[in-house]
């Protein structure tokens, strides 16, 4: 994530993100690393369908796709970027290691993820279906998999 953050720092851009099943565990990533105050301006862990809406996810696109699908992940990504006039939106919605009474559909260890490139209005979109025995290893792959992909997509 020092890389991230450093270019970031270099390209005067910035990141939000709205996550769900990875509990903050990407936004923590971002804050610990020095000059992340300068590159993140928000983050928002949205468990419940209800504050995914109350950010902007359509009720609609959840009832249609269901919560946990690319369609979800790409409104979360966009929703959270247009929020904080972020360059990038980073959304991420599934199921890990758990049943969901509220929310039935989906498989478990089954992960969306998007990420939203404001400059060019590209969505960079992830299905990963995490193998880890715990919860806490399955969101440490996440997180992981997220910063991977981030160091290409802001290079």
């Amino acid at each position: 994530m020092k890389e991230i953050v450093k270019t970031l720092l270099k390209n005067h851009e910035t990141i939000s993100t709205m996550e769900s099943c990875t509990g903050g565990g990407v936004v923590n990533a971002i804050t610990n690393v020095v000059g992340a105050s300068e590159v993140l301006l928000f983050s928002a862990v949205t468990y419940s369908n209800k504050y995914k809406i109350k950010m902007g996810v359509s009720k609609e696109t959840i009832n249609k796709y269901t919560v946990y699908s690319l369609e979800v992940a790409k409104e979360m990504s966009y929703n959270i970027a247009q929020f904080t006039n972020s360059t990038y939106g980073i959304g991420v919605t599934g199921k890990i290691n758990n049943e969901d009474k509220q929310n039935l559909k989906g498989d478990i260890n089954t992960v969306y993820v998007s990420i939203y490139n404001t400059k060019d209005c590209k969505y960079y979109l992830y299905k990963i279906k995490v193998t880890g025995k715990t919860r806490e290893e399955n969101k440490q792959i996440l997180i992981t998999f997220i910063i991977d992909k981030l160091k290409i997509i802001i290079n």
